[in-house]
């Protein structure tokens, strides 16, 4: 049985490819439901109390080689999948474009703003038009008889 698993760790190794599909069905092959690292999983039951610890690392060692070289080939493919499309879209244009700029009297009011801030004011905001409640009817103003 030891001889399977370790036939199985040098195909793994050996193991090539050249699409996606292949490193799925490879994946698939070893370390899916079905595939054969769980067949050696279920045959580890039947293995004699002696040959129980060479035979687990053995199988260990084929899971860690497969989930290596899926790791690897993935990775490689899809570098190469990225590289084809480097250029992007050569539709586009080359710089980007800039839309607008600040109005004069904004770039004045910053510079201001940032002189009094630097000096220790702040900038307070509030309602731009006032009405008779605030300027008037709050303050009690009362109304002063004419004289006639």
């Amino acid at each position: 049985m030891l001889d399977k698993i370790k036939e199985a760790i040098a195909e793994a190794e050996k193991f090539t490819a050249s699409s996606l599909q292949e490193v799925e069905e490879f994946r698939i092959k070893y370390l899916g439901k079905k595939g054969v690292l769980n067949d050696f999983f279920a045959a580890f039951k039947e293995v004699p109390n002696e040959q129980k610890k060479e035979f687990g690392q053995t199988i260990n060692t084929l899971k860690q080689t497969a989930q290596e070289k899926v790791d690897v080939l993935k990775a490689e493919l899809e570098s190469k999948v990225v590289q084809k499309g480097i250029y992007g879209d050569l539709s586009r244009p080359g710089d980007p474009i800039t839309i607008g700029g600040r109005h004069p009297i904004s770039i004045v009011k910053n510079q201001i703003i940032d002189v009094f801030s630097r000096i220790g004011f702040n900038v307070s905001e509030g309602p731009e038009i006032e009405d008779d409640w605030h300027n008037f009817t709050a303050l009690k103003f009362t109304r002063i008889p004419s004289r006639t």
